[in-house]
């Protein structure tokens, strides 16, 4: 059987990767926004975004708008893939367990 994808598995990683996968794929989401979603604080967020980020799931962007700084999360093409892979994992999973 299939092994779900640990980086993914984790409870707040999932929770990261399924609300970005309900966004467009060319979206993204302020990070303050993507934070008051999850109900997570920015270091226990931004500690599991890093993770993702290493594994080339999300991309974060850092600007500017006028003089205030922003960052912006998005689900990459290889996130989108291994959340879509991490979901029918889970579904055979689950459908072994009836």
């Amino acid at each position: 059987m299939t092994e779900l994808d640990p980086v993914i598995h984790a409870q707040a990683r999932l929770r990261v990767v399924a609300t970005l996968a309900g966004l467009a794929h060319d979206d993204r989401i302020a990070f303050p926004r993507l934070q008051k979603l999850l109900d997570m604080t920015a270091g226990n967020l931004s500690t599991h975004l890093r993770r993702l980020e290493e594994a080339g799931y999300v991309t974060i962007t850092k600007t500017h708008e006028g003089r205030t700084p922003a960052t912006y999360v998005a689900l990459t093409g290889a996130g989108r893939v291994a959340f879509e892979q991490y979901t029918t994992t889970l579904r055979t999973v689950l459908g072994g367990a009836s």
